[in-house]
């Protein structure tokens, strides 16, 4: 396994493996960047195939998460944890608390949350041994699933008005893959706004949910790329552009909340050329942490989901400057979060 020399680390601060015999725990935690304040990012379980594969999501994950902050206006870091192992079936008080006495070994440079694979409830046994947890009710703002969706469903009223001309959302339709937490609220917002649903779900039971509550139609999860939409929304794992979905696509926007949508930066270049609208995914699924970053100041609903609001306002931003510059959504995106949390020649810029 390497690390320094590990084509996804990018001066990451630091990294963490986390081994408790006892409870079975076997986790990576990956400060990336710090220059804005503490790092702040989810905690995801999953059956990994190896621990390389494990590494190589909470590399990119972790660095997501500080451009993710930086391009929100956050004084946040970016950081992520990842847990090796079955949701379903491996989880137990031991193994999170077992993490928690990690997280709280770092004294604060590392705060989690709630991500793939992990509840609530999870995020508040790993807070019986640290202080370093948010996104739960105790906190105030609780769940950060429903502030992701409200800011995805932002971002794509704004990409409908950049690229189609639509100022709502009647008749848009929009296929959506995956109905977990986020893709089902999603849904929610697209429907009461008169959108057209298209739905796939691994899971049964939230597809019958959402035809029954949205009216949505499903296909099958290997077809929904390929359906003939206005916006294709990936809502679940990572690199859902790759090599071989691209020629399928036939959406004019990409626009969802799963991070690392791009299997490898030159997909945003041929979305580019053809003709689709790319939102970067962190740019677009930043509601979550927005929501919990207003618990440090005393949470209020109101004030943090006006500036989940006004992830719109940036994303227009982002398309125009890639427009005005010719590049890529992603790289304009990149682009606009560095210069905040890092200065020209690389080093560490004051928190705003």
């Amino acid at each position: 396994m390497k690390l320094f020399s590990h084509p996804e680390f990018d001066n990451h601060e630091e990294v963490v493996f986390c081994h408790d015999a006892a409870s079975g725990l076997n986790a990576i935690i990956a400060i990336h960047n710090t220059n804005l304040g503490p790092a702040l990012g989810g905690c995801r379980m999953w059956p990994y195939a190896s621990e390389d594969e494990a590494l190589t999501d909470v590399l990119r994950l972790s660095k997501g998460m500080t451009y993710k902050s930086s391009l929100a206006g956050l004084s946040l870091g970016g950081g992520k944890c990842v847990i090796i192992g079955n949701a379903r079936k491996d989880k137990s008080e031991a193994l999170f608390r077992a993490l928690g006495r990690f997280i709280e070994s770092l004294g604060g440079r590392y705060i989690t949350a709630e991500d793939v694979g992990i509840k609530v409830r999870d995020v508040e046994t790993i807070g019986l041994e640290t202080d370093h947890v948010a996104g739960i009710p105790a906190k105030g703002s609780g769940d950060p699933s429903p502030a992701t969706a409200f800011g995805v469903f932002t971002g794509i009223k704004a990409a409908v008005r950049y690229k189609l001309g639509n100022h709502d959302l009647r008749g848009v339709r929009v296929a959506i893959q995956g109905l977990g937490a986020v893709g089902y609220h999603l849904a929610n917002y697209l429907a009461g706004e008169g959108a057209e649903l298209l739905v796939a779900d691994i899971n049964e039971d939230a597809i019958a949910r959402a035809l029954s509550e949205f009216g949505a139609k499903s296909v099958a999860p290997e077809a929904i790329i390929a359906q003939n939409v206005d916006v294709f929304a990936p809502c679940a794992l990572g690199a859902v552009i790759n090599d071989e979905t691209l020629p399928h696509l036939k959406a004019r926007i990409i626009a969802g909340s799963a991070n690392n949508q791009l299997a490898d930066d030159h997909h945003g270049e041929a979305l580019k050329q053809a003709g689709v609208l790319y939102v970067p995914d962190y740019l677009i699924n930043a509601g979550g942490v927005i929501n919990i970053s207003h618990e440090f100041n005393g949470y209020d609903r109101g004030r943090a989901y006006a500036q989940i609001a006004r992830i719109g306002e940036t994303c227009e931003e982002i398309f125009r400057f890639a427009e005005t510059h010719v590049m890529t959504t992603a790289k304009a995106a990149d682009q606009l979060a560095e210069r905040r949390f890092l200065k020209p020649e690389g080093k560490p810029t004051k928190a705003a």
